[in-house]
């Protein structure tokens, strides 16, 4: 089996392993998006979720560092990188949710919102790929 996807498939057990503790420790659904949000609107502020982004952000640094960072071949456009990003988090926030929370915890509790959110991100992602990859030529 090829490396990328032995690495693919250990990266999803810990990610639904973390989703699955989250929920049985807290009670909360592991919602990346929501735990952001609640801390940038200062809606929900706590050391709890702090402490999960902060572990976001620090894993894959910590990552890099030992192992090396990976190579993407995307786009060396910065610009064009943040203006994705706003767009997913504009995205995240009209739908309630990302793919950490819909597609991982949604799916996972057999949740018709969940299973709805993910189908549509899956879809229009796809479609944004074509679009700016063979229409306009962007990536």
């Amino acid at each position: 089996m090829p490396m990328d996807w032995i690495l693919g498939l250990i990266g999803g057990l810990m990610i639904g392993s973390a989703a699955a503790i989250y929920l049985l420790v807290s009670g909360r659904i592991m919602g990346a998006s929501g735990i952001l949000g609640g801390l940038v609107d200062l809606s929900s502020p706590s050391l709890e979720k702090a402490v999960f982004v902060a572990g976001l952000v620090a894993a894959p640094l910590a990552y890099g560092m030992i192992w090396g960072f990976p190579q993407t071949n995307l786009t060396a456009d910065t610009s064009l990188l943040i203006i994705a990003g706003l767009f997913v988090g504009i995205g995240t926030r009209m739908a309630n949710g990302c793919t950490s929370g819909h597609g991982v915890c949604g799916i996972s509790r057999f949740s018709v919102r969940g299973i709805t959110a993910t189908v549509t991100f899956l879809f229009f992602g796809a479609l944004a790929m074509y679009v700016l990859r063979h229409v306009l030529g962007v990536i």
